[in-house]
């Protein structure tokens, strides 16, 4: 059985044996036929609230989140739809914020390519920066007792319109939503404290759970302090083709997003795999190695306990190297000192729940990276680098015996697995 696995910005052909093989994919949904024409009537006839362009003034300030290059929203296509919407509002009331989260800034190319080079040399477009204390504006303090700071383009505006797209994601239920806010613009202090140990570690902090995840409960409150917020969330295929649109309030919206991508994305299987091949879903989400922990989550829920999980993740930037998650491998020596560091009161890395996530994996299970790191990154990261994925497939299949079997999941966290 020939399997191609989404890779990069194409695919890797994987040949695997047809009769120990099954395959997980998303629910096929058709994309719409009219993408445009359903942004515009999402936003005419909102969920929750009135209409977009009737509620926004010409003289109101204007803050429109999008997502960045590490997202797969279509932000070249609902963006300029977005501000055809707001035609009657001058270009100076408006600004275009990159909800980068802790990642990055994205280069002036990059966001040409996000946005349109047209949007950008019209428009006021800003790299949300979590480190520039001086961007940012207190709204309460975190359940752990941090600062909740949000970025202050955000906090002033007069009409917030958070974009972006819902998939189930691996520690907030579900991406899109307030997430745009928090974390998208949020200090890195204010991360840090709701993406703690004790959040990551929590059962109800996984994919497609919302309600009663207290990760996701604390962002979505901390969005909602800053004021009222319009959405404009899309769902997507894998041909990455709009299949829904969900605008209005941020939360009801959102919920109604969420209930329509869980049918498509939520698939259940009968009994755990002892192999178990997954992806980061390719370009733009297998960037990087931070990312790619999404992919290994989503693989590791059906895995036996001692099995074997193997990543094709492209990694085209690294770790990306000399980040904090990049630094933070150094600094233990093993998935079990990382485990051990993140128990010790007090101790806090940026970007730690990546690498939390991937050690609570390796506790259970042998993790291989198919990817563009050399192999001595990739062993520095503790993973095992994997050259050719159909031969360890074979391998650790004959390691397991006759009756072992393989799960594949060519879309990786698009497709979000579950044991019935």
């Amino acid at each position: 059985m020939k399997v191609d696995l989404a890779y990069g910005e194409g695919w890797l052909p994987v040949e695997l044996p047809d009769d120990r093989t099954t395959l997980i994919k998303p629910t096929h949904t058709a994309g719409l036929p009219d993408e445009k024409q359903a942004v515009l009537a999402a936003l005419r006839q909102p969920i929750g609230t009135g209409g977009l362009s009737e509620a926004v003034q010409p003289d109101q300030r204007v803050c429109i989140i999008f997502t960045d290059l590490t997202r797969a929203t279509p932000n070249h296509r609902i963006i300029p739809w977005l501000l055809e919407e707001l035609a009657h509002v001058p270009v100076e009331n408006i600004t275009l914020l990159n909800s980068t989260g802790t990642h990055r800034p994205n280069t002036p190319a990059e966001l040409e390519k996000l946005l349109t080079a047209d949007v950008l040399a019209r428009y006021r477009v800003v790299n949300h920066d979590c480190h520039d204390t001086g961007s940012l504006v207190e709204v309460g303090r975190t359940r752990g007792g941090a600062p909740a700071l949000i970025n202050r383009h955000v906090v002033e505006a007069d009409v917030r319109i958070v974009t972006g797209f819902i998939e189930p994601h691996f520690f907030a239920g579900f991406s899109g939503g307030p997430k745009g806010i928090m974390p998208g613009c949020a200090g890195l202090e204010t991360v840090m404290s709701n993406h703690g140990a004790a959040n990551i570690g929590d059962a109800r902090a996984t994919f497609g759970v919302t309600d009663g995840n207290p990760l996701w409960e604390e962002l979505r409150d901390i969005a909602l302090r800053v004021g009222p917020s319009f959405l404009l969330n899309v769902t997507l295929n894998e041909e990455r083709q709009i299949t829904g649109v969900f605008a209005g309030d941020l939360i009801q919206a959102h919920q109604a997003g969420i209930e329509f991508e869980r049918q498509a994305a939520m698939q259940a299987v009968d009994a755990p795999f002892e192999v178990v091949v997954t992806t980061n879903s390719g370009y733009p989400l297998d960037l990087n190695l931070y990312q790619g922990v999404k992919g290994m989550s989503a693989g590791a829920r059906i895995l036996k306990e001692g099995g074997a999980l193997i990543l094709a993740c492209e990694c085209r930037e690294g770790v990306p190297s000399g980040s904090p998650l990049d630094k933070f491998y150094h600094e233990a020596g093993s998935p079990e000192e990382i485990l051990a560091l993140l128990a010790t009161p007090g101790f806090v890395r940026p970007e730690q729940w990546q690498a939390h996530i991937q050690a609570l994996i390796q506790r259970r299970a042998r993790v291989f990276l198919h990817s563009t790191l050399a192999d001595e990154t990739v062993r520095a990261c503790f993973l095992e680098p994997c050259a050719d994925i159909a031969a360890t497939v074979r391998t650790e299949l004959d390691r397991f015996g006759p009756n072992a079997r393989v799960a594949v999941l060519p879309q990786g966290p698009l497709t979000i697995p579950y044991l019935r």
